[in-house]
């Protein structure tokens, strides 16, 4: 069906120019306004303690929960002249991928995991996967946020579960474009909103209540635009701010959360504008 001319908002940061994109060929008028920056920790600490817990045989296994966090800690390794030990580190323990991101970096490593999560790739997935296996000692390098939830179930199924952060999300550097997202969409100048990480939704509010519109912005989402969130683990975040997505794709991809937005964005908008 193609959006037909509706204006879409993204709140994606590393990949805006590819869901730009992918807006376009769905005939759509895309603003990317990116609401992140995945900022390294300057405490190291975390970093090298795990690579110690590896190489003593502490850590039973390892859960990746991100690409982006196994790639900061091999570069935060190597910056302390440790880098020959990271491979060999890793291949004492077991390797749990909570998706095809951190497989990714582990395959750059020349690395494969033993196991992976499948789809919607959420903590609750995890949770299933470990919990009838012999690895009671486990290592969890964190995303951009702590997730005190799956440590608490993974404690509750015999697991000891250590958190290791390597990286925060944090705002952009530059406000420009998300302060004018925030505005416009308070002004009603959007017709869908996409939401591909589980901290935009957090950030969209706290610009729109340095700007004032908060509440504007909140009664748009509500409705009047259509909200589409990539899968579980954004839709919980949007549904813990009061804001129930309209569309969610069959899977948790970028490229079929597009689709799906474009091809239900119609409906949902007569539904709430009428």
């Amino acid at each position: 069906m193609g959006f037909r001319g509706l204006r879409i908002l993204s709140l994606e940061s590393r990949r805006a120019a590819e869901i730009d994109l992918l807006i376009r060929k769905q005939e759509g008028e895309p603003f990317v306004a990116p609401s992140l920056k995945e900022k390294a920790v300057d405490d190291h600490s975390d970093a090298l303690r795990l690579l110690e817990g590896l190489e003593h045989g502490h850590i039973e296994m390892l859960v990746l929960m991100t690409g982006v966090g196994l790639a900061f800690w091999r570069d935060v390794v190597a910056s302390h002249g440790l880098g020959e030990k990271t491979v060999p580190a890793l291949r004492r323990a077991k390797l749990l991928a909570r998706g095809p991101k951190p497989v990714a970096v582990l395959r750059s490593m020349g690395l494969a995991p033993d196991i992976t999560i499948p789809e919607p790739n959420t903590w609750h997935e995890i949770v299933e996967a470990v919990k009838n296996r012999a690895e009671r000692q486990l290592a969890v390098l964190e995303y951009g946020r702590p997730n005190p939830h799956f440590l608490h179930a993974l404690t509750g199924i015999g697991a000891y579960a250590d958190a290791f952060a390597l990286y925060r999300w944090e705002l952009p550097d530059d406000l420009g474009p998300l302060r004018e997202a925030a505005r416009r969409l308070a002004a009603r100048q959007f017709d869908v909103v996409l939401f591909t990480s589980s901290i935009q939704g957090e950030h969209l509010l706290t610009v729109a209540a340095q700007e004032g519109v908060e509440q504007e912005v909140r009664h748009a989402l509500v409705e009047d635009v259509a909200v589409a969130s990539i899968g579980p683990i954004m839709t919980a975040s949007l549904v813990e701010h009061g804001i129930h997505p309209d569309i969610v794709p069959s899977s948790p991809k970028m490229g079929l959360l597009v689709k799906a937005a474009a091809d239900e964005a119609a409906g949902v908008l007569s539904r709430k504008r009428r």
